[in-house]
């Protein structure tokens, strides 16, 4: 993984943020999970952007009946909340490592603070977005373009969100995107946007920054 910065005044919900590029799904699932059982009430929240190669993740309470026959690429089952997703290069993550008590976050709200982070991004480039109660995620018009899901442990958070940037949809195809047959998937390319995901990723963090209130002084960047 990435060398890190020193963080100060790690008891005031102090952030670091990493930019680890392009990571195997594997070492940086398990990697989140020591993170979250080794930090103490005083570690610095993380944000972990970064692209996976290509992978199929199932959530905890996931089937593979969701995932069809021909599907041509590897699947993990993983502790996350949700159903079954695609990961591969073009699109940008952004895993949230945050300790929801220091905060006094529950679920439903930290959730809705991703999604409307999501959602403000997307208002920057004139793209009217919104999240759906009994589905989560983001969506333009009747297409998913950001998925979510999440681990609470300890009353903290790992896993995160995944916005479709600029990448092959092709394998969301051969699955039941989030658990719904059918389920159309997009991404920025395809509405006008030609940013890079290390762009986007900047610009997603800031916003969960401001969604989030994490304080200017008290977030560190580390490149790779």
């Amino acid at each position: 993984m990435a060398r890190l910065h020193a963080v100060k005044n790690p008891g005031k919900c102090a952030l670091k943020v990493r930019d680890l590029g392009i990571r195997e799904y594997l070492p940086v699932y398990e990697s989140m999970r020591m993170f979250n059982t080794r930090r103490s009430a005083t570690t610095a929240d993380e944000f972990w952007c970064l692209q996976h190669g290509p992978v199929v993740t199932l959530g905890a309470n996931s089937s593979h009946r969701h995932i069809h026959p021909g599907m041509n690429v590897p699947v993990v089952c993983t502790d996350r909340g949700g159903q079954v997703t695609y990961h591969a290069p073009g699109q940008a993550i952004v895993y949230l490592l945050v300790d929801l008590r220091r905060k006094a976050l529950g679920i439903r709200k930290f959730v809705h603070h991703i999604e409307q982070a999501v959602v403000d991004l997307l208002a920057g480039y004139q793209v009217s977005a919104f999240a759906r109660t009994d589905a989560h995620g983001v969506y333009i018009g009747n297409a998913k373009v950001a998925a979510l899901g999440l681990r609470v442990s300890g009353g903290c958070s790992y896993h995160g969100v995944a916005l479709n940037v600029d990448m092959d949809l092709s394998p969301f195809s051969s699955m039941d995107p989030c658990g719904f047959p059918g389920q159309p998937v997009t991404q920025l390319k395809d509405h006008g946007i030609e940013s890079s995901c290390q762009q986007i990723h900047a610009e997603l963090t800031m916003q969960l920054c401001q969604q989030l209130d994490y304080e200017k002084t008290d977030i560190e960047t580390i490149g790779q």
